[in-house]
């Protein structure tokens, strides 16, 4: 009863308004609406601000985008390590089935579907993924995994489903309906290809990402496809979401996963394994 509650209260409702309104209302710098905003998102979720770079917000929006104190997150050193890009709970993950991937158990969807792109598809069937599940209260802000080349960002434009567990079930092929963005990334030294595809939510429809001059949201149309040639260092922040999401991860067979499925994982901490020849089969393309 309580799961079907909160998909109702969470889906059931004018979506794209509701993100577009949340996005006005969590920018507004009334400092007594931040406080009772804030002290209303503490009685809901377990927001922990004593992380944060700094202890008072503006608005609402800059507590749900706040940059953390310096070392809060340290990043895994080791060279064939994938680190996380996020703080999450990890959703469904595992072996992709050919280019099939699970957003939930029995409810699955194909990298075709997801990212357009038959060619790209390809090179990663039968590769590992894992679903990265940014909760509300979360640091919303995302890390590149590896040392590694932004190639390219594929931007759709979608609807806002909510991507908590109660909508996984019930909505099939979320991700393939919501907003998201394609970065594709290359491993510096390997030259692995490596997804990762912010999936966008309600009242959370809007991707900011440093390298590009865009803030991508659903009044944004497009181009679709926007070349970049973004070096980043492990760890390196890549960009944010202004509210909790989703982070999809894809990497090529042969990584190992390093997290199960309900675990807790920090950005910069063990995602994947590289395989333990990385640069003898560079990912075609």
């Amino acid at each position: 009863m309580t799961e079907t509650l909160s998909f109702l209260l969470t889906n059931r409702i004018p979506r794209r308004a509701a993100t577009l309104f949340m996005g006005w209302f969590s920018r507004l710098e009334q400092p007594w609406l931040v406080d009772l905003s804030i002290t209303a998102w503490r009685a809901f979720a377990d927001l922990r601000l004593d992380e944060a770079r700094k202890s008072d917000f503006a608005s609402l929006h800059e507590c749900f985008v706040r940059e953390l104190k310096p070392g809060a997150r340290p990043v895994d050193p080791d060279p064939a390590v994938l680190a996380s890009p996020c703080d999450a709970i990890v959703g469904a993950c595992g072996c992709i089935e050919g280019t099939r991937a699970f957003q939930a158990k029995d409810s699955a969807y194909t990298l075709e579907e997801l990212l357009h792109d038959p060619g790209l598809a390809a090179a990663f069937r039968d590769g590992t993924y894992a679903t990265l599940r940014i909760t509300s209260s979360m640091y919303h802000r995302f890390h590149a995994p590896h040392d590694c080349r932004v190639e390219r960002v594929t931007y759709f434009s979608g609807d806002a489903w909510n991507v908590h567990p109660p909508a996984l079930k019930r909505v099939e092929k979320l991700f393939c309906r919501n907003e998201r963005a394609v970065l594709r990334t290359r491993l510096e030294g390997s030259g692995q290809r490596v997804l990762l595809v912010p999936v966008a939510a309600v009242l959370v429809a809007s991707i900011r990402l440093h390298f590009l001059d865009v803030r991508l949201h659903l009044r944004y149309r497009g181009p679709n496809t926007i070349l970049c040639e973004a070096l980043l260092g492990k760890g390196e922040e890549m960009g944010w979401f202004e509210h909790g999401s989703t982070i999809l991860v894809f990497a090529p067979r042969g990584f190992a996963l390093l997290v199960s499925e309900g675990a807790r994982v920090r950005a910069g901490e063990a995602l994947m394994r590289l395989p333990t020849a990385p640069g003898r089969t560079p990912a075609p393309g």
